[in-house]
């Protein structure tokens, strides 16, 4: 397969100044990261005095010693929880990834009671329901580490509340589809939270701190007048030996992450599988370093790089099969191998075009005859515009490759690495066409066009209704309008504020490009193997 070469230029004014400004902006994202940590951990003196585990430490305990843990959507919420960003602490009151459990792959959710006691925030239900959606279609095993209070009455809204009911939806169609669900349940899991371990396969709970019940002493008393303690309605031994609602009682946290892994390893999830390409011989590394990336994506999103640059990066020895070089040079197609996973990828050097669009047509439908993953690394502006594309069928051809996308049999990854603009979103795998999985560069700009062009357009707009009401021409208004509308793009164009909302998997270091693809698309790989054993309904308890 070809080899590609480089022509970066790593000591030009312009790399270094690219570097500079991304570096800054993986900086902001680690310190955002650390707040959150920070948040979780100042609650440790009150954790070691009830003799707990912090959150991440359980977190700690559960996965393999060693083995790599991908933590998904760490800006969920950011800006949300709170009007002051300087004080929002994102994540959505939880923690949860991809990680290793008994030697078998699983998706863990860990409620972060470090911080504000664990209650229920809007976009933590979102986080919620995207890794039960991942589980289900990845065939994962589902782990819930549960310690909340609960719903935030103080805060209450009602679409939470509706909203939320998916939650227990999808435990119920991951336990038929036959994937297991596990709960660990190291404190209170009250009201709606009771039916979490309600709806696990397997329940382990830790004596004298576990807590499970669907009206807490306060307002058992309140409703009914009955007066009873925590233990009496809902402990843990109670819950073991009575209601039959725990399979395992543990004797503290540690004890109860024992049980788990000891669970996980005896259910023999990988029992099934093929060995999987990445083990199958030595793989060589790319022959450029990933360091570079940080030099090579612009900080200027309106600023082309040749994609190429970035491919040579993150795949396989480099080599790149390219797909109809020379026909719709502006959309980039080819075979590669991503740590021994053969893929196909998509990318932009400009705009999609008429004959990009059927290229790329044809290159997915080819990539689904052979079983071929699609890897889509997006920095588009969009759909080309102008009398030339739409009389040569751009919306027509448009259309087809829209259509090849959203039907593709195979695995979909996509990572923004810079401009994703308009239906390109759309038409390379962005959100709202179900990729496996979406992760964004801290430099991507997602939005239905770049700022300056939402600008112009409103300002012309705004310009001719003053002609035709037959009143002078306002600059000043022009002109107010124009900078609001720009602060308005750019601030919900940003990479950190588009994963506040769970429009994506996560923000990544772009020198973890590598090594996040190749863990996605494991899981993909392993997820077409493997074999499930569904059920009509869910697994009961007695």
């Amino acid at each position: 397969m070809p080899v590609l070469e480089s022509r970066v230029a790593a000591q030009s004014e312009s790399f270094q100044n690219n570097r500079a400004a991304l570096l800054a902006l993986v900086d902001q994202l680690r310190a955002l990261e650390k707040r959150t940590r920070d948040k979780s951990a100042a609650a440790q003196t009150r954790f070691e005095q009830r003799g707990q585990l912090l959150p991440r430490e359980r977190l700690g305990r559960l996965l393999d010693a060693g083995a790599p843990f991908l933590e998904l959507s760490t800006l969920a919420g950011y800006g949300l929880d709170k009007p002051d960003p300087a004080q929002s602490i994102p994540g959505g009151g939880m923690v949860a990834g991809i990680g290793w459990v008994g030697g078998a792959r699983v998706i863990v959710v860990v409620d972060d009671a470090g911080i504000d006691a664990g209650a229920v925030q809007p976009m933590g239900i979102e986080k919620f329901q995207r890794a039960e959606r991942i589980a289900l279609d990845q065939k994962l095993p589902f782990i819930h580490l549960v310690e909340s209070a609960g719903a935030n009455l103080l805060n209450y809204k009602v679409e939470t509340f509706i909203h939320g009911g998916s939650n227990f939806y999808w435990l119920a169609r991951l336990s038929a589809a036959g994937i297991p669900v596990i709960s660990v349940v190291h404190g209170s899991s009250t009201a709606g939270g009771a039916y979490m371990p309600g709806l696990s396969d397997y329940v382990v709970m830790v004596r004298n701190r576990a807590h499970a019940f669907l009206a807490g002493p306060p307002l058992l008393k309140a409703a009914t007048g009955e007066i009873a303690t925590a233990e009496e309605l809902g402990g843990a031994e109670m819950h073991a030996a009575t209601s039959g609602l725990a399979e395992y009682l543990a004797e503290d946290d540690a004890d109860a992450l024992r049980i788990a892994r000891e669970l996980v390893a005896a259910l023999g999830w990988n029992r099934d599988l093929p060995v999987p390409p990445e083990t199958r011989h030595a793989v060589p590394e790319p022959r450029f370093a990933a360091e570079e990336l940080l030099g090579i994506a612009p900080a200027d999103s309106r600023k082309p790089i040749d994609m190429r640059e970035v491919i040579a990066r993150i795949v396989d020895n480099s080599s790149f099969l390219e797909f109809k070089p020379d026909y719709g040079p502006a959309t980039l197609t080819g075979h590669a191998a991503i740590c021994g996973i053969g893929v196909g990828i998509l990318s932009n050097n400009g705009p999609l075009d008429p004959a990009g669009a059927t290229k790329a047509v044809h290159f997915i439908q080819a990539c689904c005859q052979s079983g071929t993953a699609l890897v889509f690394l997006q920095n588009t502006t969009g759909f080309i515009v102008g009398k030339a594309s739409e009389q040569a069928g751009m919306i027509k051809h448009g259309s087809k490759m829209i259509q090849a996308l959203a039907n593709a049999t195979v695995p979909r990854v996509t990572v923004h690495c810079g401009a994703s603009f308009g239906a390109g979103n759309y038409g390379m795998s962005g959100r709202g066409f179900a990729p496996d999985f979406c992760f964004a560069w801290p430099n991507a700009k997602t939005a239905v066009m770049g700022a300056e062009q939402a600008a112009g357009t409103m300002a012309t707009v705004m310009a001719e209704g003053m002609r035709r009401k037959g009143q002078p021409i306002d600059q000043a208004a022009i002109d107010a309008m124009r900078a609001k509308v720009i602060e308005t793009f750019e601030r919900q164009a940003d990479a950190f504020a588009v994963s506040a909302r769970l429009l994506d998997d996560g923000v990544i270091d772009p020198r973890d490009t590598r090594k996040v693809l190749a863990c996605a698309l494991s899981v993909c790989y392993e997820a077409r193997h493997r074999v499930l054993r569904p059920i009509q309904f869910g697994v009961a308890r007695p």
